[in-house]
C-alpha cells in the first residue's frame, strides 16, 4: 500500500482534546448566559458576505473554524432557547439534549436497524412515548423529523388502510371509491402536504367549520360525512387537532372518536402541539380521549424540550404500520446472528438511513423524570393565564381569542383605529421587538381579525417576561399610534 493513506482523525488528539473541551465550557457558558443577550439580531452584511465564499480546497485549523463560529454563527441565532422566545411553537431546548446529540454523532450508528445498543434506545423512547399517551405497549411507532413528517406516516398507514385495494402495488387510481379525510380548518397546513404526497389530492381533505372557540364544529362534521357517502365517496379519517397553531383549541376528542367508530372511519389526532398535555397533572383532563385514537403524532422538540429535530408517530395497529413500508432487499435480510439480527426500523417510516434522534430524549428523561415535563406543562399553561389576566387588565390591549391552554392572542387596541391601521401598528409593535432583541413574537389572523401571539412553549420563561411583554407592548402601541 502506498505511505500516503489518510484519515480524518487529528495528527494530535491532545491539541483536540484542549479544544474540545473549550468548546464544552463555552457552551455551558453561551446557555448559561441565554438571558443577557438578545433573544434575535439581524446579520450584519460583513457576517453574511462570510457565508458566501468558495468551497474550501485546502485545511484550516480546527482553532481557526471555531473562531470562525463563534464569531459569525453563535451570535445570531433563530432565538428559541431565550426565555422570550414565543414567536412559533419549538420548544426551548435542554443541554442534557444537546450532550445527547453530541454522543450519537461519535457513535455515528445508523438507526435504520440491526442490533445494537442505540437501536434499543430508540425503540424504548417509542414505548415511552406510547406510555405517555396511554397506548398499549403492543403498539407501534417510531420517531421521525418532526410532526409534519410524523402526521404523513399515520396518514399513509390510513391511505393503506382504508383503500380496500393493495394500494402499494396497484396505487390510488386503483380505489373503487375516492377516500375523503376531514379535519377542521385550524388544520395544521401538513395536512395539505400529506394529501398531496399521498396521491390523493388536496380535494381528498374537507375543511369543516371551526366554532368561535376554534375547535371543529362536531355537527358541520356529520353533516358532511353523510354528504360525501351520498356523493360517492368514501370517509375514512377524522383528524382531530388537539392544540391548533392560531389558538391552541383543542377539538372534542371523545365526540370525534364516537363518529369514527360509528362511522368506520379511522381516528387520527394531530397532537404535536398539545398531545403531551397527558403527562401534565393539572391539565391532562383537557386531552381526555386521546388515548383512543388509531394514531397520534408527537413532537418531543417542543414540550420534551428536546434540541431539534425529532418526532414520533404512534399507530395501534402495528401490522399494519410495517404493512404500510415495509420493503426487504436481499441486501437488508436478517441473519440468525450478528449485526443484522434484530428487526429493520427503517420498515415504520420512509428513511432506510435514520440518525439517532433517541438519546437526547433518553438522557433528559433520566436526568429529570417524566413528572417533571408534566409540570413545566402546567407551567406553561399557567403563565398564559397569568398573561391573559395582565392582558385583560391593560385598558389599551384587547384579547382577540379565548386562551385554551398555552397560545395567547391579544393586540393592542386604542380608541378611533381603523382595522388596517390596527394591523400596521401591531405588526410594527411585533418587528420593533424583534429587531431590538428584547422578545419575539408572530401575528395571525383569528375570526378575521389580525393579532399577536405569544405561544408559552418555554421552559426558561418566568412570569417577570410576561409582564415585562405587556408593558413594552404599551409603551411601543403608544409610540406609534
Amino acid at each position: 500500500m502506498p505511505n500516503s493513506e489518510e484519515t480524518l482523525d487529528p495528527d494530535n488528539w491532545e491539541d483536540l482534546r484542549r479544544l474540545s473541551h473549550q468548546i464544552v465550557d463555552d457552551a455551558i457558558d453561551y446557555t448559561r448566559d441565554v438571558r443577557d443577550r438578545p433573544v434575535w439580531q439581524a446579520i450584519p452584511e460583513d457576517v453574511r458576505s462570510t457565508y458566501a465564499t468558495p468551497l474550501p480546497q485546502h485545511p484550516s485549523a480546527i482553532e481557526d473554524v471555531y473562531g470562525m463560529l463563534t464569531e459569525n454563527l453563535m451570535p445570531y441565532p433563530m432565538g428559541n432557547i431565550h426565555p422570550r422566545f414565543w414567536m412559533w411553537y419549538m420548544g426551548s431546548s435542554n443541554f442534557t439534549g444537546a450532550l445527547g446529540d453530541f454522543l450519537a454523532a461519535i457513535l455515528g450508528s445508523n438507526l435504520g436497524g440491526g442490533s445494537h445498543a442505540a437501536s434499543l434506545i430508540d425503540q424504548q423512547v417509542v414505548d415511552w412515548c406510547k406510555e405517555m399517551l396511554g397506548f398499549p405497549r403492543t403498539a407501534s411507532g417510531t420517531l421521525v423529523s418532526g410532526g409534519s413528517m410524523a402526521n404523513i406516516l399515520a396518514l399513509a398507514v390510513t391511505r393503506n388502510e382504508m383503500a380496500g385495494l393493495d394500494v402499494r402495488e396497484l396505487g390510488t387510481r386503483a380505489m373503487e371509491y375516492p377516500l375523503r379525510f376531514y379535519g377542521s380548518d385550524q388544520l395544521h397546513s401538513c395536512h395539505q402536504i400529506a394529501m398531496e404526497t399521498l396521491g390523493l389530492g388536496n380535494r381528498s381533505l374537507r375543511k369543516i367549520r371551526s366554532k368561535m372557540d376554534c375547535t371543529m364544529d362536531i355537527n358541520a362534521l356529520k353533516l358532511a360525512i353523510a354528504e360525501d357517502r351520498a356523493a360517492g365517496f368514501k370517509p375514512a379519517c377524522i383528524i382531530a387537532t388537539a392544540g391548533t397553531v392560531n389558538t391552541g383549541a383543542i377539538d372534542d376528542l371523545q365526540a370525534i372518536y364516537e363518529i369514527c367508530r360509528n362511522e368506520g372511519m379511522r381516528f387520527h389526532v394531530d397532537g404535536c402541539i398539545g398531545a403531551l398535555i397527558n403527562i401534565a397533572p393539572k391539565n391532562k383532563k383537557r386531552v381526555a380521549g386521546i388515548e383512543k385514537a388509531d394514531s397520534i403524532a408527537l413532537d418531543p422538540h417542543k414540550w420534551l424540550h428536546a434540541p431539534f429535530e425529532v418526532g414520533c408517530v404512534l399507530i395501534k395497529d402495528r401490522d399494519a404500520h410495517r404493512n404500510a413500508f415495509a420493503v426487504t432487499p436481499e441486501y437488508l435480510e436478517c441473519t440468525e446472528r450478528g449485526i443484522a439480527s434484530a428487526q429493520w426500523l427503517h420498515n415504520y417510516g420512509i428513511q432506510t438511513s435514520r440518525g439517532f434522534r433517541a438519546l437526547k430524549v433518553w438522557m433528559s428523561l433520566q436526568e429529570h423524570g417524566i413528572q417533571k415535563f408534566g409540570r413545566l406543562i402546567d407551567q406553561n399553561i399557567d403563565q398564559a393565564k397569568y398573561l391573559t389576566e395582565l392582558i385583560s387588565a391593560e385598558p389599551k390591549l384587547e384579547l382577540t381569542s379565548t386562551t385554551t391552554i398555552n397560545i395567547v392572542c391579544y393586540r393592542y387596541h386604542p380608541n378611533n383605529k381603523s382595522e388596517e391601521d390596527l394591523k400596521l401598528i401591531n405588526t410594527e409593535i411585533m418587528l420593533q421587538m424583534q429587531e431590538s432583541g428584547v422578545a419575539a413574537i408572530s401575528d395571525t389572523t383569528v375570526h378575521g381579525q389580525h393579532c399577536l401571539r405569544v405561544a408559552i412553549n418555554n421552559h426558561r420563561t418566568i412570569s417577570a417576561d410576561l409582564a415585562f411583554l405587556v408593558k413594552e407592548t404599551v409603551r411601543l402601541g403608544e409610540k406609534l399610534a
